[in-house]
């Protein structure tokens, strides 16, 4: 299995309802290579395959393909032509591995092989993520009938990194039936990021990880904050489903559990509409009319007092969540991690979110913080600040390559 990692790649695929992710990585050394999307499965008329690859100049190349995709296979099937055409003929035989993005594991706590047992669980947790784990159960049918049984497969659940969690943190005060019966708990999501920004941030410090107490801001269209303690997550804001914690894009987070049940009896809305409501029309959307944050803050600039609403609704949740998971911490915090779509590219989200934290030890570079956008990693915090602030992009496929790498080529793996 060493040579092959040797001489093969490594594929990384997000599947979706209606939409494969990928990105093709070297195996060893583990370099990232071309990457895109497979959109718009089984619209055959629309269905658009879109790639680029970044050149050892700095430019990119890009390619965009519209062709009928009925389904997940197809797509792969579409996926693997196109990469014998612009990558290697021998594209199939050079596959030494495939990992596999998988949002809910239930309690599996790390990457794992995929055998008949985990796809059962994928199955079963099925029930608490009904929107991805199907479709990620499709791209792994895809991936084993494309590539057979010689290749190994991989799951890596965005919520293992959380199977950390003490049962005081993961625990509802539910009647214990409905855990002992029913899986009721916290689970976490996004943890494959916020592993991957507590790594990083422990190399950026020239620290072990296991000496790191950081929090962890995953902050874009879905956004969660993770206590990280010792390099362990011992807390997060998203629970049984992404819909808890924080204001998103479209997603309400923290609310009082009989505001639905209220809605529900005076307005005649059913539970189908009730959940559409809350994951769908909430968050900025339902604030201010709008659910990408950007224009938000372009509204707020120019007096919009409904987007200024929503603009501070979002950053005092942020901020609280950063305030309780410095007590989660025992008040021991060496860095607060900004990442994901607003994390990395509004220096005005980070500044909000730190601007009242100089009493837990936060001091912003108010430079350094403007200059860190568009991709760029680095501190933002002035050298005497005791909590030290970083912008870390999270790079999730990477991530998911070295876990895949991992578990399939055992200490090599680890040593990527």
């Amino acid at each position: 299995m060493g040579a092959a990692a040797e001489a093969g790649r490594l594929l990384v695929i997000n599947a979706g309802s209606s939409s494969l992710k990928f990105k093709l990585f070297a195996a060893a050394p583990l370099v990232a290579g071309l990457g895109g999307l497979i959109e718009r499965i089984g619209d055959a008329a629309n269905s658009t395959l879109s790639a680029k690859l970044r050149l050892p100049d700095g430019s990119t190349q890009k390619w965009e393909d519209k062709t009928p995709i009925t389904n997940h296979t197809t797509a792969l099937e579409k996926l693997m032509r196109f990469l014998g055409d612009n990558v290697s003929s021998s594209i199939e035989q050079e596959v030494a591995a495939v990992g596999h993005r998988i949002v809910h594991g239930l309690d599996i706590a790390k990457a794992v092989l995929l055998d008949d047992a985990v796809i059962k669980k994928i199955e079963k947790a099925a029930a608490l993520a009904p929107l991805h784990n199907p479709p990620g159960l499709a791209g792994i049918a895809a991936a084993q009938k494309v590539f057979g049984p010689a290749v190994p497969h991989v799951a890596v659940f965005d919520t293992a990194f959380h199977q950390t969690l003490p049962p005081h943190a993961y625990m509802y005060a539910l009647p214990m039936e409905y855990y002992k019966q029913h899986s009721i708990r916290r689970y976490g999501f996004h943890g494959t990021s916020h592993k991957y920004l507590a790594e990083t941030a422990a190399a950026m410090m020239g620290r072990p990880l296991g000496q790191l107490n950081a929090i962890t801001c995953h902050l874009g269209a879905g956004s969660s904050v993770t206590a990280v303690e010792r390099g362990r997550s011992v807390d997060t804001s998203m629970g049984l489903t992404p819909l808890e914690g924080l204001v998103m894009g479209t997603r309400c987070g923290d609310l009082d559990p009989a505001v639905p049940l209220h809605i529900m009896r005076t307005t005649g809305v059913g539970a189908a509409e009730m959940d559409a409501i809350l994951n769908k029309r909430s968050g900025l959307l339902g604030l201010c009319g709008n659910n990408d944050l950007r224009n938000v803050i372009e509204r707020r600039a120019k007096g919009d007092p409904e987007a200024a609403l929503a603009m501070d609704v979002f950053i005092y949740r942020v901020r609280k969540y950063v305030g309780a998971y410095t007590t989660a911490l025992n008040g021991h915090v060496d860095a607060i991690v900004f990442s994901a779509g607003i994390g990395e590219n509004s220096p005005l989200v980070r500044a909000l979110v730190c601007g009242e934290l100089q009493r837990l030890g936060v001091i912003i570079d108010a430079e350094a913080n403007a200059e860190m956008v568009g991709g760029r990693q680095g501190f933002i915090s002035k050298p005497e600040s005791r909590v030290k602030v970083l912008v870390v992009p999270t790079d999730e496929e990477l991530s998911i390559a070295q876990q895949t790498v991992g578990v399939v080529f055992g200490d090599m793996g680890e040593q990527m």
